[in-house]
């Protein structure tokens, strides 16, 4: 299963935008293709993956293992993105680990060949520490909200982020299907808690529960909510 760099879409969403022709080929070479299974990991938390991943098809979770043993997802990864950059220039071992949402495409990239690019061309290596950035960026803003805003505008900010990024289903509900616990776990609460809160939005028409699922009604409300 080998596709060629230079063709392929979702390189135009990532730092590799920056590659050359040249570049792309010597990519296209060295990678390998993999399909990863809906719940299966692409690495695991403290693993060394000597190189970096570009998710072409399909939605994982970041995640920590914290302290008591549940998995706190820290962010969800959409195709485009690539995983493993930060554990790359650090030169350690990842810190987080990479958990299908759905069967996936990925490409793995091996070190030797990301380090040339970095080494030789200055527009990526300065794309990938935009991107760096920019996830210190969503950390803080996260850090804030936890801190600052109450569980049910968090609910309501994180599920518009849902709709925002992944999309919806035709039936309306949200294409990324997270279990009530992952979603507490985004929101910083008990499982319980987000299950209240989700049974009092939909109470109250913001959102509509389909068995498991979850539709957004009342977006403008969900909005004022969330601010």
């Amino acid at each position: 299963m080998s596709s060629k760099c230079e063709q392929c879409i979702v390189r135009q969403f990532s730092s590799l935008k920056a590659l050359n022709k040249e570049e792309l080929l010597k990519m296209a070479e060295c990678k390998t293709s993999y399909i990863i299974k809906k719940g299966e990991p692409i690495f695991e938390e403290g693993e060394t993956t000597n190189g970096i991943f570009c998710i072409k098809d399909g939605v994982c979770k970041l995640t920590k293992l914290s302290a008591n043993g549940k998995d706190q997802i820290v962010k969800l990864v959409k195709p485009g993105e690539l995983l493993g950059q930060r554990s790359l220039i650090s030169e350690e071992p990842t810190n987080l680990s990479a958990v299908a949402l759905e069967d996936m495409e990925v490409c793995f990239i091996p070190k030797k060949e990301i380090m040339e690019f970095f080494n030789e061309n200055n527009q990526f290596s300065m794309n990938v520490m935009k991107t760096i950035c920019g996830d210190l960026k969503d950390a803080d803003d996260h850090m804030v909200s936890l801190a600052q805003k109450s569980v049910k505008e968090r609910l309501a900010e994180t599920l518009l982020h849902l709709e925002d990024t992944f999309g919806k289903n035709e039936d309306g509900s949200l294409h990324i299907q997270l279990s009530r616990e992952e979603l507490a776990g985004m929101i910083g609460t008990a499982t319980e808690s987000c299950i209240r809160l989700l049974s009092e939005f939909n109470k109250t028409g913001l959102i509509e529960l389909i068995g498991k699922k979850i539709a957004i009604v009342d977006r403008n409300k969900l909005k004022r909510m969330s601010e």
